[in-house]
């Protein structure tokens, strides 16, 4: 019986701590993995989505990282491919609706209710790996190498599309200054 009653106590401990753990990489990454959730959607309620979908899905799997020190960048990793997600299902909906639309013979009218600035409207536009991209290098400050291995990319590639996106906010802000 005293051989249990330790035994349970050690698990308890070490789930206590795993617990607490968890709670510290959650108040030390959240903000910014809100932030960065937040800069890819443009809606502050789906990207605190995101970041505890992703936050759940990486410390379910936390015992099984290769490299626990890089929580960080697992949580990144996980919250643009839960953006990418997102954008696919959306889509998929999207084209839903204009199916049903169409079988009704009903034309739709889409309004722009944001009034955005510029570089934020700009920003939205890009195709969503642009986006992705150009977000990463620039607004989450990391390296090219970083920004490919959270796109899944190579170097080359997170550069061309960071060049692209940014030629293409280039020529929308022109295109508004005028």
């Amino acid at each position: 019986m005293i051989g249990l009653r330790v035994e349970t106590r050690t698990e308890h401990t070490t789930v206590a701590g795993s617990i607490g753990r968890l709670e510290d990489l959650y108040l030390r990454h959240a903000p910014a993995a809100t932030r960065l959730a937040y800069f890819l959607t443009g809606d502050r309620e789906l990207a605190q989505d995101l970041v505890q979908d992703a936050f759940v899905k990486v410390a379910g799997r936390f015992q099984y990282l290769r490299v626990p020190d890089a929580f960080d960048a697992y949580l990144r990793r996980t919250i643009v491919n839960l953006f990418t997600s997102h954008l696919r299902h959306m889509r998929l909906e999207r084209q839903e609706l204009r199916r049903q639309r169409s079988a009704r013979g009903r034309e739709h009218e889409e309004v722009d209710l944001t009034e955005r600035d510029a570089m934020w409207t700009a920003l939205q536009s890009l195709p969503p790996r642009q986006r992705a991209a150009v977000v990463l290098r620039y607004y989450e400050d990391l390296s090219e190498r970083e920004t490919a291995a959270v796109l899944g990319c190579s170097v080359g590639a997170a550069n061309q599309l960071i060049a692209r996106g940014l030629a293409t906010l280039r020529e929308r802000i022109e295109r508004v200054e005028r």
